[in-house]
């Protein structure tokens, strides 16, 4: 999973300010008036989202006034519609015809990005910023995440921005207020544990914040310095009540009125809401129904397979009794196996990072077999956060930046070691750090010749596609010899099946969360902790777990195709330099790419790459 959000709770300059203090980036030559207009609108555009979302911005090493915060509640939220929907208005007004090829897609691709943004507005979940997997009880502790600080300025911007925090809280609550006035609540599942983490961050004094002023350069005098400390602690302090002032406000009025339906079609516009979350995650036109079908038939598949990988394990050739076992019982057996036997669990918080580490360091090494560009961004391995690690999922990615000069973050929970067994690792590493997210987010992050809104399109397909792709190059890899690792692949895969089920399930068909969790169960070796994670998280989150599975389908089937066309003209390593060298794409875009880079392929055999990686 990836985590790379533009935080709602904390805000910016306006447009105006963004536009007039800094000079519009150089474009290249165009070749019409109406191309230059098109390159004067995404250079404004680009302009407005590192001003509107200084976070991102500061973490990319972009310009913008790196002493703001993204500006929080509804005057947030309202300035920034508004000025999407003049961004939309002149995207409309450009005769796409115009364009040169190059320019089109940049057109098509703002357009839909713009368009998605301005239709989810009406939704009204932006007013629901707080629950398990988000909000400032979570976004407070990690502030001085993916923020340099390498020169005197970087530590006077960063106590500025931390002089901002409190009043951000502040209006977030107002904003949630407001919703709680209209009947806008999360379902209670999404705010369970909510409270827990807010203990743990009070617990903590919000120390983290405070940590990174313990030693600052000598080009700042111990005057100066004392008083940017002095700044922080009053910041801090500030923050943290209102931090409590939040938390009191959340147990007392808006938790009691959370609903108990768990699903989207009982919630605001809800089928429409889901229907365009669906639509939007997964880049395609599929209604929940084909979705839960096609769920279906893969859950079918893969629990074939399954019980072809259980026949390879020593849990069976050593107990003659369990080869009388067939179908569900066998694997019912073999999963009660699985999440009870300590030889799949790490005994310390180390051991398992340790794991993690050493699995990636063996990846790493295999990767020039499948890639002939590699980014030049490393990437560790690290623990969630223990204050929010209960709720939590099991792992996920934070990118960061050459420019900004922060690597790239695979994060892993170390909460409840008997939940995290040793045969989710290996996907688990190919999924969140390489070939998957930090492999691919970098690339797009260090392509050159395109757009920087190019670098991070609203594909949530394509990304986390690539992910369980890459999960699955394991196997040419030789990292699923032993087959409890292999039934782990299969294992992660069923998991991106099933979530086709019982998302949809959940909320188009009327499944309740307990007949989800049950479904997970029977069909997954994952602990009963990471399925009820899962299952919340599903039900905060409409829509955004079907997209990996469809992704992943998708790419697949291109490849299959590219191979086909191109027999043994077909180089997998110039098939993937090219699928990763645009940036993230629709998954229509992304077919219509690689149809063209077998159809030059076909012209120019031979060739490495007709197209070059970022053509076509």
């Amino acid at each position: 999973m990836l985590t790379l959000t533009l935080r709602g709770f904390v805000l910016v300059p306006l447009l105006v300010l963004a536009l007039t203090c800094f000079a519009r980036p150089l474009s290249a030559p165009q070749s019409s008036h109406f191309d230059a207009e098109f390159s004067s609108l995404a250079d404004d555009y680009q302009i407005w989202r590192d001003f509107s979302f200084p976070e991102s911005a500061i973490a990319r090493g972009r310009p913008t006034s790196p002493d703001r915060i993204t500006v929080a509640g509804m005057r947030g939220a309202l300035t920034r519609h508004t000025e999407i929907e003049g961004f939309l208005e002149r995207v409309i007004a450009i005769n796409r015809a115009t364009l040169t090829a190059e320019n089109q897609l940049d057109y098509d691709l703002l357009r839909r990005d713009l368009q998605n943004a301005f239709d989810a507005f009406q939704f009204k979940r932006w007013m629901m910023p707080v629950g398990q997997r988000g909000g400032p009880q979570q976004d407070l502790p990690q502030f001085d995440q993916s923020v340099p600080f390498r020169v005197a300025q970087d530590f006077e911007n960063y106590v500025k921005r931390m002089m901002l925090l409190a009043a951000a809280v502040r209006d977030t609550q107002a904003m949630m207020a407001e919703a709680l006035s209209e009947g806008l609540v999360p379902p209670a599942p999404v705010l369970e544990g909510v409270l827990a983490q807010f203990d743990a961050v009070e617990r903590g004094n919000l120390a983290e914040l405070e940590a990174p002023l313990a030693k600052m350069p000598d080009s700042i005098s111990k005057e100066q310095q004392a008083v940017l400390r002095s700044q922080a602690r009053e910041a801090r302090l500030d923050a943290l009540l209102a931090l409590s002032e939040m938390r009191t406000w959340l147990a007392a009025q808006y938790i009691p009125k959370a609903p108990a339906s768990v699903s989207a079609r009982d919630q605001f516009m809800g089928a429409a809401y889901y229907a365009f979350e669906l639509k939007r995650f997964t880049t395609t036109n599929l209604t929940p129904a084909q979705i839960n079908t096609i769920g279906k038939e893969e859950v079918a598949r893969i629990r074939t397979e399954m019980l072809e990988v259980i026949p390879r394990t020593d849990w069976y050739t050593t107990d003659p009794t369990r080869a009388a076992l067939s179908g569900d019982e066998l694997l019912a057996e073999f999963i009660t196996y699985l999440r009870t036997d300590p030889r799949f669990y790490h005994a310390s918080a180390e051991a398992l990072l340790t794991g993690y580490r050493d699995i990636c360091k063996r990846i790493d090494a295999q990767l020039p077999e499948y890639f002939g560009i590699l980014p030049r961004l490393p990437y560790g391995v690290r623990e969630i956060p223990r204050f929010m690690a209960p709720s939590q999922t099991t792992a996920y990615y934070m990118p960061g930046s050459i420019k900004a000069g922060l690597p790239g973050w695979f994060y892993a929970n170390t909460f409840a070691l008997d939940q995290r067994p040793t045969y989710e690792m290996i996907p688990l590493s190919l999924h969140e750090a390489v070939p998957g997210h930090h492999l691919q987010i970098a690339l797009a992050l260090e392509i050159e010749g395109v757009r920087e809104f190019r670098r991070d399109v609203d594909s949530t397909a394509f990304v986390e596609g690539w992910a369980l792709y890459a999960e699955r190059l394991g196997i040419p890899m030789g990292l699923y010899e032993n087959p409890y690792d292999d039934f782990g692949r299969l294992l992660y895969e069923m998991w991106r099946s099933c979530r086709l089920v019982v998302d949809t399930g959940i909320h188009a068909f009327g499944m309740s969360r307990s007949d989800a969790i049950a479904y997970m169960m029977n069909n997954t070796a994952l602990s009963q902790l990471n399925i009820e994670r899962e299952i919340d998280r599903y039900i905060g989150w409409p829509g955004q777990a079907c997209a990996y599975k469809i992704g992943e389908i998708e790419i697949r089937r291109i490849r299959a195709e590219c191979e086909t066309r191109l027999g043994t003209e077909f180089d997998l390593r110039a098939f993937h330099d090219h699928l990763l060298g645009a940036g993230p794409l629709p998954l229509d875009v992304l077919r219509t790419r690689m149809t063209a880079w077998c159809d030059a392929r076909l012209l120019q055999p031979g060739v490495a790459d007709p197209l070059g990686a970022n053509g076509g």
